[in-house]
């Protein structure tokens, strides 16, 4: 894990990301633990733990507030066909393909020994 904090500025500047949407992840990501954040001099951004310890479906499950791909996955279903439909379990089995894809790549995965992406 590289020691050296990155700022928010930085991160901003060089992927022409608005400062403040980015101050809202990186906050979610602290405060899930994926991000080590520091204030002040010295301070910055750092991965928590090694990329390799990042599962990308984990930060997935972690940051999106609702995986229902469609209104029925919910409780609240107004669907006049949810006690017959099939498409229900067929949506839900590819939901749980994608996550499983995601649960085999970590962080470091995406990264690898590309120079350019570190």
């Amino acid at each position: 894990m590289p020691e050296r904090r990155i700022t928010i500025k930085e991160v901003a500047e060089r992927f022409d990301i608005s400062r403040s949407h980015l101050m809202k992840i990186v906050t979610e990501l602290v405060a899930k633990g994926f991000v080590d954040g520091a204030r002040g001099k010295g301070g910055g951004l750092r991965l928590a733990r090694a990329s390799s310890e990042i599962g990308l479906g984990n930060v997935v499950r972690q940051l999106e507030p609702s995986l229902a791909l469609v209104e029925c996955f919910g409780t609240q279903s107004h669907c006049l066909l949810d006690p017959a439909c099939r498409l229900k379990g067929a949506l839900d089995g590819a939901l749980q393909a994608f996550l499983a894809a995601l649960d085999r790549v970590s962080l470091a995965d995406l990264v690898g020994s590309d120079a350019r992406l570190h």
